[in-house]
């Protein structure tokens, strides 16, 4: 490899020698040296060939001709830089957008859970399908303590158990006050997910003592912000929610409660004599044994369930069995499953769409080869007249396509991570595992594959339309330049473009559909109105920080004097949650006066919030009959509720005939006061619940005596200066003069909690619309080249044409309408295609049918219109042709 040429030059020499040795022998014999030396070199042969076939000893044959079809591929390309620039631009889009999504999807649905033996996880779910109005708010029924204990203790498949809760804490003495994510693990959760710590231990089964306030573990996020990574933070105290509380672990990057991000973990601390039926607040997870199946896991819950209702009561005197009603089923998943969630229908679209428009710019590049293969036709000819097969001419041009798609892949990778931090910027907040995503190994191995795919691809048309009959195109041709060209020679060219449209009608469709949508939920009214002009902000006030209940009230009454008073605010409220917040709500069973006894009936589930007076009038909320809340129903002695317009209309059939009515939860009566509109708790996607807005106290409602303020709510402040930081500084200080201690978390406009919810139709949207805007654009410029391409080869024809006095706006229809015929058999096939891909998309839909007219015949016409226009100008170009200087140029 690195002395071939010496070693060629001295054999050549060699051979030269022999030769010589012999034309002087022959001289010696009484021949002249010219004679002599042409029977010597008769006699040994053909030089140049012998010199080829001692080389091939020391060269691998194959090797080298394929080598050679890789430099003559490279000057191809560095004489033809516009093509080049092109076909590589067009791949590397292609190929890197469709990396970057790949990224996402391996990561979200593809890569298992980072948790040793993750198959093994399975999230504890149970469905209630007796518990009418539950699915309105809810996934589903969640965990009670006393079932977490039935089901660690009773289970014959799970090796652990455990059940955790989401909720924040209060964290005073490092800094300034800081709201942090915290969640609460019983007994079994760290041993299920079985991930050491970083630094430091576990949380313990001892430190579960419901007796003290046990021990905290930090998150590696945490750790590095607040105490800078130190490892001598293990055995310091902190202060949570006043509680003086030991630092134990540390828990290593990455790592994550199950799809949920957190600052501190505590345990739950659960006391097991004190547990009821009820309290069906906690998420559940478990490991399941080796060689259980799902099947199996979801019959031993089932099995366990009667136990639960035998071993536990809500209160003496009660009936245990009265749950049977809810038809409590269990609906095990396995964790992995239970993370993703309904965002992996999302994710399937836009990869199958960004796929389209791969498809679309291959068939782009396609053309593109399949011209340059035109203007070689003579070149191949001869090739294969002088003796090269079929497959040393395919090769050639498979070699050109896959160079084209490894040089386009090494680009993707660069346009792969933009695209990536891209989708990850405008990809919804809450997509599972967002901090896994980059471009791994397999992300690059993905790029790989796809380069070489395209470029066989690419290669593979025009090897199908020029290799198998090279030799004959010069006949078939004519010969000459002259020769008119036939529809043959355009159907491999003609088909891409239908190919073409018909993938760009599906995108296209597909994105209207997702526009159409967006619009659609847009125009519902969500419950309030003017949302950037609202500030929220969660503020916590812990049972160890004020105990007294009606010091709590005192302390929010204040916090809202104190906002009211800022220069700019308008009106002050606050509620145990503000819509689309995502907080857990509450929820209970309520009865109106009249109705049959509890034992007797089973009302469905109902929404509750509690909310302060100028809660409704600061969100924008409409109060349809009655009156709001004062301060006097939240202190006074009367009991009294207010009611959204739909659970009022089901319970007494209009929103007037409810007020002056009673209902219950458990056993004091409330009068009804005042009704309002429907809001939109959990987005603009779903159906606003039947919502009971309770007075912002709690306890009278079981028929206690002590009266129990909502110690966490969100604040809402209307007022023009919303979302500024200047105002946002304005408020913490605020709330710091009233108590140092309490931090203020959350702080977002009400419009940036509604553009969240929209958030997953957002992210289908932009990708649709752009994968939409591409495909039409590549469809546009297929059309316009084909179109293009044919004036220039038929120029002779069109001057003939001219010449014999065709009319020329008959010239520019005879263009135009080739054009149409191949968009509208484009058309055809893709409206096909839509229609399979819309039902797919249903789940996406809002408001709008998967098969919506206005999309289906819309989306055609712009696509025809589209072609019109890009066929129009070259045909417009062919008209002007003067005749006899077409004529004279052949």
């Amino acid at each position: 490899m690195i002395w071939r040429g010496r070693r060629y030059r001295e054999m050549a020499e060699s051979m030269w020698e022999h030769i010589d040795e012999r034309v002087a022998e022959l001289m010696d014999e009484g021949l002249p040296r010219a004679e002599a030396e042409f029977r010597a070199r008769k006699e040994f042969g053909n030089m140049t060939l012998m010199e080829q076939r001692s080389r091939e000893v020391w060269q691998w044959p194959r090797m080298e001709s394929v080598w050679a079809d890789v430099r003559l591929a490279l000057r191809r390309l560095g004489n033809a830089p516009g093509f080049a620039a092109t076909a590589l631009l067009t791949l590397a889009i292609g190929i890197g957008a469709n990396t970057a999504v790949f990224s996402v999807v391996n990561t979200v649905l593809v890569k298992p859970l980072a948790y040793p033996k993750a198959e093994q996880l399975v999230a504890l779910r149970l469905d209630a399908p007796g518990a009418a109005g539950l699915a309105d708010f809810s996934s589903g029924l969640r965990l009670s303590s006393s079932m977490y204990f039935t089901f660690a203790e009773q289970n014959r498949t799970f090796e652990t158990v455990g059940i955790w809760g989401r909720n924040t804490a209060n964290v005073t003495g490092v800094a300034r006050p800081e709201e942090v994510h915290a969640i609460s693990v019983s007994d079994g959760v760290l041993e299920t997910l079985d991930v050491p710590a970083a630094v430091g231990r576990w949380l313990s089964h001892e430190d579960q003592d419901p007796h003290r306030a046990g021990p905290v573990m930090l998150s590696y996020g945490y750790w590095q912000r607040r105490f800078g990574g130190d490892r001598g933070v293990i055995g310091r105290t902190i202060q949570v929610d006043a509680q003086t509380r030991e630092i134990v672990g540390v828990m290593p990057r990455g790592f994550r409660m199950v799809d949920g991000d957190f600052d501190l973990l505590v345990p739950m601390a659960l006391d097991r004599n004190k547990q009821i039926l009820a309290g069906f607040g906690n998420r559940g997870i478990a490991r399941m044994k080796p060689g259980v199946t799902l099947a199996q896991a979801n019959a031993d819950v089932a099995r366990m369930i009667p136990i639960w209702m035998d071993s536990w009561t809500n209160e003496p005197g009660t009936n245990p069995h009265w749950y049977e009603v809810w038809r409590i089923t269990p609906h095990l998943v396995s964790l992995k499953q239970d993370v993703i969630g309904n965002v992996g229908s999302v994710l399937w679209v836009v990869m199958a769409t960004i796929g389209v428009v791969m498809l679309i710019a291959c068939t782009n590049v396609a053309n593109l080869l399949l011209v340059r293969a035109e203007a070689r036709q003579m070149e191949l000819s001869i090739r294969a007249a002088l003796g090269a097969g079929r497959w040393r001419i395919a090769r050639e041009l498979l070699v050109e396509s896959v160079l084209l798609g490894l040089a386009g892949g090494v680009l993707a990778v660069g346009v792969a991570y933009g695209g990536l931090r891209l989708l990850l910027a405008m990809g919804p907040t809450n997509l599972p595992r967002l901090q896994e995503i980059s471009l791994d190994g397999w992300s690059l191995g993905f790029a790989f594959v796809l380069a070489v795919m395209a470029g066989l691809f690419l290669g593979s048309i025009p090897v199908l339309r020029y290799a198998r009959g090279a030799g004959a195109v010069m006949v078939s041709s004519g010969g000459g330049r002259t020769a008119s060209v036939s529809r043959e020679r355009h159907r491999a060219r003609n088909g891409l473009v239908v190919a073409q449209v018909a993938m760009s009608l599906v995108l296209l469709v597909s994105a209207a559909l997702m526009i159409r949508t967006f619009a659609h939920l847009r125009n519902v009214d969500p419950g309030f109105v003017d949302a950037e002009h609202v500030e929220t902000m969660r503020i916590a006030i812990p049972e160890l920080m004020v105990k007294d209940p009606a010091m709590v009230a005192r302390v929010q009454n204040d916090i809202v004097d104190t906002l009211a008073g800022i220069p700019g605010v308008r009106s002050v409220g606050f509620a145990s949650a503000a819509p689309m917040e995502g907080i857990e709500p509450n929820w209970n069973l309520i009865f109106k006066e009249g109705q049959a006894n509890q034992t007797d009936d089973h009302p469905p589930m109902r929404l509750f919030n509690y909310v302060s007076p100028q809660y409704f009038r600061t969100m924008g909320t409409r109060v349809i009959a009655g009156r709001d809340y004062t301060w006097a129903d939240i202190h006074g002695p009367d009991l009294n509720v207010i009611l959204s317009e739909s659970l009022a209309r089901e319970l007494w059939g209009s929103p007037q005939a409810a007020i002056g009515k009673r209902i219950r939860e458990f056993h004091p009566w409330h009068e009804v006061v005042g009704v309002v509109a429907d809001v939109h708790e959990n987005g603009i996607d779903q159906p606003p619940p039947p919502t009971v807005y309770w007075p912002a106290r709690g306890g009278d409602y079981k028929g206690d005596d002590a009266i129990d303020f909502a110690r966490a709510v969100t604040f809402v402040v209307r007022s023009d200066r919303a979302g500024r930081e200047d105002f946002t500084n304005e408020l913490e200080r605020a709330v710091w003069r009233v108590n140092a201690n309490l931090p203020v978390a959350s702080v977002r406009t009400l419009g940036e909690i509604y553009d969240q919810s929209l958030a997953r139709t957002s992210f289908t949207l932009t990708m649709l619309a752009i994968a939409g805007s591409m495909a039409l654009v590549l469809g546009v410029i297929g059309i316009y080249g084909v179109v293009s391409y044919g004036v220039s080869q038929r120029r002779r024809e069109v001057g003939i044409r001219l010449a014999l006095g065709a009319p020329r706006g008959e010239v520019r229809w005879m263009f135009v309408r080739s054009a149409l015929v191949l968009t509208g058999i484009g058309v055809a096939i893709g409206l096909g295609g839509a229609a399979g891909l819309t039902q797919l998309m249903k789940s996406l839909l809002f408001g709008v049918s998967p098969m919506d007219p206005v999309t289906f015949v819309s989306i055609p016409l712009v696509l025809v219109a589209c072609a019109v226009l890009a066929s129009y100008l070259p045909a417009r170009r062919a008209a002007r042709v003067d005749p006899m200087e077409a004529l004279r140029s052949e």
